[in-house]
């Protein structure tokens, strides 16, 4: 079949080559990076978080993946080194003035210039889109490009006033090679912080023992504090019926004792609410009896 009709074939027909390479536009590529979630690859609004790798990330696509991690997300990789909230830091941006939003070509009759970011430097004014270098602290979440920070050397955040140190700083989406040190750091922390955590925590026992002990330091301080608790003695009359044998030996009550059979309480699981009555006068035993008149 073919070559009919007098059709002559080339040679790139005929001999089968190497394939070329599909170039990446570069202009997409830190357009991808700089201006979508790594996660959702949804357009970065705020509040846009980062992680100890430096990539960008919408919070609530961070939150929805660590409440459902079973969940099949097409960049799940991309967030495997994540194991909580604790891991992520809410950026702290400065908007780019320039910036006039998704409104600024609806008509398409104008200029778009594609590397205009959002965001900017605080103390330099370069914009971060992908072609300057640009870092953020671990300790405030402040946002600054390299060369802001390599003109004016401090050791006090420009924008908040935090103090912090180089090894808090972090690149946003660098290369292969920083990605990787970084990732090395990553684990080197979490590495100590869980040798530091076995070393801390003592056993189940030693603590219920701890806190026993300090309950009862407690207790005695606010002993000490108040002084010994004495408390009067009750008297004989005010709880009779835990003595059974004083009902059957009259005596035993007291000669003085006011209580009597007939005034015994029916309810026996409150004797306290009894008031016991007045002894009546008792006639002496050598007087006279009165004289009678007779009509």
């Amino acid at each position: 079949m073919g070559c009919d009709g007098g059709t002559i074939p080339k040679r790139h027909e005929l001999v089968k080559g190497p394939k070329k390479v599909e170039k990446v536009d570069k202009n997409a590529a830190l357009a991808a990076r700089w201006k979508y979630c790594a996660l959702s690859t949804e357009k970065l609004r705020r509040p846009i978080v980062t992680c100890d790798l430096g990539r960008l990330y919408n919070k609530d696509a961070v939150i929805e993946f660590l409440l459902d991690k079973s969940a099949d997300r097409p960049n799940s990789e991309v967030v495997s080194h994540l194991r909580g909230i604790k891991d992520i830091k809410e950026l702290n941006l400065t908007d780019n003035p320039a910036w006039e939003g998704e409104r600024r070509n609806t008509k398409g009759d104008r200029y778009e210039d594609m590397h205009c970011a959002m965001f900017i430097c605080p103390v330099v004014g370069l914009e971060m889109n992908g072609k300057h270098r640009f870092c953020f602290l671990r300790t405030c979440g402040c946002v600054f490009s390299d060369r802001a920070l390599k003109e004016v050397k401090t050791e006090i955040c420009h924008k908040c006033g935090d103090p912090f140190k180089e090894e808090d700083l972090v690149v946003l989406n660098g290369t292969k090679e920083e990605v990787e040190k970084l990732r090395e750091i990553m684990e080197e922390k979490r590495a100590k912080a869980k040798a530091t955590k076995k070393i801390q925590t003592p056993p189940k026992p030693f603590l219920q023992r701890a806190k026993l002990q300090q309950k009862m330091v407690k207790t005695a301080a606010s002993q000490q504090s108040l002084g010994p608790l004495v408390l009067p003695a009750p008297p004989r009359w005010s709880n009779p019926w835990r003595n059974p044998g004083a009902w059957r030996n009259p005596g035993a009550r007291g000669p003085s004792s006011p209580w009597k059979r007939s005034q015994r309480p029916t309810n026996l699981s409150s004797p306290a609410t009894v008031q016991p009555s007045a002894p009546k006068p008792r006639r002496p035993t050598g007087s006279p009896t009165p004289p009678t008149t007779s009509k």
